[in-house]
């Protein structure tokens, strides 16, 4: 007899916050018995998301966008969320950083922008002078993130595109009832993280012990995830001198 199986492969869009919270508890030993502890670990959970930021490129959150260039513009600014302001960027909300950016002309043939830092942006002589971009400097705020460019769009460049990659912030937990925004191969180190965080306040005991777990979970997650390219290998040649 043949072996039956579910024929689905939606187990993360079904696993609800509160499942992810019980199997937490369940990995503490514990069970959550009240409604303060759902709403400790649903901010737990919420802190996780965000301390992931810090841990380097998550690619399901990587998007492309253009914003359109205006005349004696160099500033341009996409926010938070709608409630802070309006972003330059249309219905672009919530940017954690910008990646790279290429300055497109009307005839849609690109040019390489090069991400400068603070100082290098604050060695320049004028600030004001208008061509076409060739740097950008990126400012990163609590409710918002702004480009810089070098050279400020002139009456050339205005209508011309800004096209640029950039990384969004990881969708806020919500209601016991959601999904994450979070995909499948990391739905492991979030269990593994949500029950360390939990343990540093319900079982400082095994905080040490699931930490490891944690960051052996995160560690396979981060490794797989990315985006694969060709690779080629050359053997080096040595030329002795004669």
């Amino acid at each position: 007899m043949a072996n039956t199986t579910s024929g689905t492969t939606v187990f993360d869009k079904n696993f609800s916050i509160d499942e992810i919270i019980e199997e937490s508890y369940e990995r503490i030993g514990l069970e959550p018995n009240a409604g303060y502890d759902l709403k400790s670990a649903r901010r737990s959970l919420n802190i996780l998301f965000q301390e992931w930021s810090n841990r380097g490129l998550h690619y399901w959150e990587v998007a492309n966008n253009s914003i359109t260039l205006v005349d004696g513009q160099a500033e341009y600014t996409m926010f938070r969320s709608t409630s802070d302001g309006t972003s330059s960027a249309t219905a672009v909300y919530g940017v954690d950083d910008i990646l790279e950016a290429v300055y497109r002309n009307s005839s849609n043939v690109d040019t390489p922008l090069t991400k400068i830092n603070r100082s290098t942006y604050q060695g320049l002589s004028n600030k004001t002078s208008e061509g076409t971009p060739s740097q950008y400097f990126v400012q990163r705020f609590i409710d918002k993130v702004t480009i810089t460019l070098y050279l400020t769009p002139g009456s050339s460049e205005a209508g011309n595109k800004l096209n640029y990659y950039y990384v969004k912030r990881i969708q806020d937990v919500g209601d016991y009832t959601n999904a994450t925004d979070v995909p499948y191969r990391f739905v492991p180190c979030m269990c593994a993280g949500l029950s360390y965080y939990l343990s540093q306040k319900k079982a400082p005991q095994r905080t040490q012990e699931l930490k490891l777990l944690y960051e052996d979970e995160l560690a396979r997650a981060l490794t797989e995830d990315g985006s694969s390219s060709s690779s080629f290998i050359t053997p080096k040649t040595y030329y002795p001198n004669v």
